[in-house]
């Protein structure tokens, strides 16, 4: 069988890409900070970076996605999930009840006091989580549209039976 190959990337997307893609992340990052007090968090801005990275597959593949995101999705994951546990027990820790929030007023000199809660470390724990799904299922399922056409799948292999 011969080698499955890739559509010409398209100048315009390629083109496009590079502010899109950063605009994108930046919003997602906004979603991220505004979400803790307002709507928005976590989850919504790790499902925004996603899509960003979803544009970054569907214009290069999962070579073009593993140069712009070379962390191992399993390891945003897990920094996600343990960041968010270990803020979700701190507050067991400090007497209070599991996921309790609590509030940190800071004198920062150039900003002025600026109020932050533990939700957004939490936030920030569910978004690597989000975004490290999102990667994780790229990488499988985009995997496979890359893999040339007749190249043995792994999940067939070991079985018993002759054909």
């Amino acid at each position: 069988m011969g080698k499955r190959t890739r559509p010409p990337q398209s100048l315009i997307l390629d083109t496009c890409l590079g502010a899109v893609f950063h605009t994108v992340l930046v919003f997602s990052l906004f979603l991220l900070f505004a979400g803790h007090n307002a709507p928005g968090g976590g989850f919504i801005g790790g499902l925004v970076a996603g899509a960003a990275f979803v544009l970054h597959y569907v214009a290069g593949g999962t070579g073009q996605l593993t140069r712009v995101a070379p962390v191992a999705p399993f390891v945003l994951m897990g920094t996600g999930l343990t960041l968010a546990v270990l803020v979700g027990m701190g507050a067991l820790v400090a007497g209070g009840q599991l996921l309790e929030s609590g509030v940190l007023s800071l004198d920062v000199p150039v900003l002025g006091k600026v109020k932050t809660t533990s939700a957004l470390p939490f936030d920030i724990g569910v978004y690597l989580i989000v975004v490290g799904l999102v990667l994780a299922l790229l990488g499988s399922l985009g995997g496979e549209a890359d893999r040339p056409a007749g190249e043995p799948d792994d999940a067939g292999a070991g079985e018993g039976g002759s054909e």
